[in-house]
């Protein structure tokens, strides 16, 4: 199909253009996942096991979807710090 035809049916928004499309080489840019180490102190973790147990999850489950949620997403330092501090306020988002 030329990218004239391609264009005038997505703008037509009248026919479907899923089956016009190759998915099978669709890909996500920067979303290559990266395994990390962090040290955190006892009372962090026992906080964050807490919390963790507190609503269902993982220790693991609980730090991603307090990372994923958090607004800053900043360099791992502020993050790690960030961590922290939600774990000493009991504050999770």
């Amino acid at each position: 199909m030329k990218a004239r035809n391609f264009d005038k049916k997505f703008d037509s928004d009248k026919q479907d253009i899923i089956d016009d499309l190759d998915l099978s080489t669709l890909t996500r840019p920067n979303q290559k996942q990266k395994r990390i180490n962090v040290d955190f102190p006892s009372w962090v973790v026992e906080s964050l096991d807490r919390e963790a147990s507190r609503v269902g999850v993982t220790r693991r489950r609980k730090s991603k979807v307090a990372y994923k949620h958090s607004s800053i997403r900043q360099p791992a330092v502020r993050w790690c710090m960030a961590l922290c501090l939600y774990a000493l306020l009991g504050i999770w988002l």
